[in-house]
């Protein structure tokens, strides 16, 4: 059982983008760092410096209630936050509301415990600390930078005025402001931050997806040139000499056949001109795919390693092998998460084969559909086969292996 919920979890994180990852991984922190920091800088400090009166006890175990509160309403609306910053929804109507009045109780009961002399000083003010902390989290995230500083002033003075009439210990007051700076400080970096990076990378990822959309559109505004090249000249010709044929042919005159024959041989030029681009625009060069996927990855932060011997193979098998590294790579990139790859072309016992391994197995999650589909295909031309799958010990490496067999290809014998 435990075993089969640790797959679904490794299947769970597979599936996700990094950014999705990476966001992943911050709200969990949020969420951690929230308990963590406010119950550790509160319970341990009462357990220890409350006094051991009724009322003391009474006041402390509502304090220790109230901040497990606001911990699991922070963790409720960390999610909602974070998404009124990065702009993807609107935070909910009244969503402070909650948030404040807790914060404003808990406040309130630490004064309480200065108040009536239940618990020392640093116990006090740790206990604000630790309860300023769930509000900063979520007012850290949907407040502009400038509110958050004037409400952090504004509450500053208050709790200082407020401990003053309980206490007037000035080096408390000291302590108190101290406290109130350092959580909003700490609240900015731990969350505001993140947030902020969060931002860049969604906003880095979005450029990368359009650029990828700038891609297929210029490849089809290259194609649709070059048939409207082709085209366009030999349509004119074939038009009008049509319409010569026809006026030829309406007078009798023996030239309309000459006229309609040039019509065919042009129409045949243009049929093999448009399989010419077609074929260039689908073949694939496998020395420039090699070397382009090889610069990508590098470039995309992956240890690339190419062995690569080309020399002396067939156009067609080429071509198709070419494809093959294409959509290898658009694998690792788009759908893994690698850190390095390996791709190795060799002839072995009259076959090419051609591996690409990779230490991203989610890449696994991107080659289950139409792209090895094609590929396939493609490779079924020069009866070759594919094979795509997670190897190793550990499952941790994915490896797709293409196999041309040279003596089926054009009479080429091993």
């Amino acid at each position: 059982m435990v075993g089969r919920i640790r797959r679904w979890q490794q299947r769970h994180w597979r599936e996700r983008s990094k950014a999705e990852r990476v966001e992943l991984y911050t709200v969990v922190t949020w969420y951690a760092t929230t308990w963590f920091v406010s119950l550790g800088w509160l319970l341990l400090p009462l357990l220890g410096g409350l006094g051991h009166r009724p009322v003391a006890l009474v006041l402390g175990t509502l304090l220790a209630l109230v901040a497990a509160l606001q911990c699991a309403v922070s963790n409720r609306l960390t999610r909602p936050a974070l998404d009124h910053y990065l702009g993807r929804a609107r935070l909910p109507a009244g969503a402070h509301r909650v948030p404040a009045v807790l914060l404003g109780l808990a406040l309130a009961l630490a004064v309480a415990l200065a108040a009536l002399d239940a618990a020392d000083p640093v116990t006090v003010r740790l206990a604000i600390g630790a309860v300023l902390l769930p509000f900063g989290v979520l007012y850290g995230l949907t407040v502009p930078l400038r509110a958050l500083l004037r409400g952090a002033a504004l509450l500053a003075v208050l709790l200082m005025g407020a401990l003053w009439l309980a206490d007037h210990d000035g080096a408390g007051i000291l302590a108190t402001g101290a406290t109130v700076a350092f959580q909003t400080v700490f609240s900015l970096l731990a969350c505001r931050c993140g947030a902020w990076t969060l931002a860049v990378l969604w906003e880095a990822e979005r450029a990368r997806e359009i650029e990828a959309r700038l891609a297929v559109a210029e490849e089809r505004l290259r194609f649709g040139r070059d048939l409207h090249d082709v085209l366009g000249r030999n349509l004119s010709v074939i038009s009008l000499k049509s319409e010569l044929a026809v006026q030829l042919a309406r007078r009798g005159r023996p030239e309309a056949v000459e006229q309609m024959i040039e019509v065919q041989r042009v129409a045949q030029e243009s049929q093999r001109e448009v399989r010419e681009v077609v074929r260039g625009y689908r073949e694939a060069d496998l020395r420039i795919e090699l070397a382009g996927a090889q610069g990508v990855l590098t470039a995309a932060g992956i240890d690339c390693e190419v062995r690569a011997e080309t020399a002396g193979l067939p156009a067609e098998v080429q071509s198709a092998l070419g494809w093959v590294v294409r959509e290898a790579t658009t694998n690792v990139l788009r759908h893994g998460d690698a850190g390095r790859c390996e791709v190795e072309l060799a002839v072995r016992e009259g076959h090419v084969v051609l591996t690409v391994e990779n230490d991203g197995v989610a890449a696994a999650g991107g080659g289950g559909g139409s792209g090895l589909a094609g590929l396939r295909e493609r490779l079924a031309a020069v009866d070759g086969t594919l094979e795509a799958g997670v190897v190793g010990t550990g499952r941790d490496r994915f490896r797709l292996v293409a196999d041309v067999p040279l003596r089926t290809v054009r009479g080429v014998t091993s």
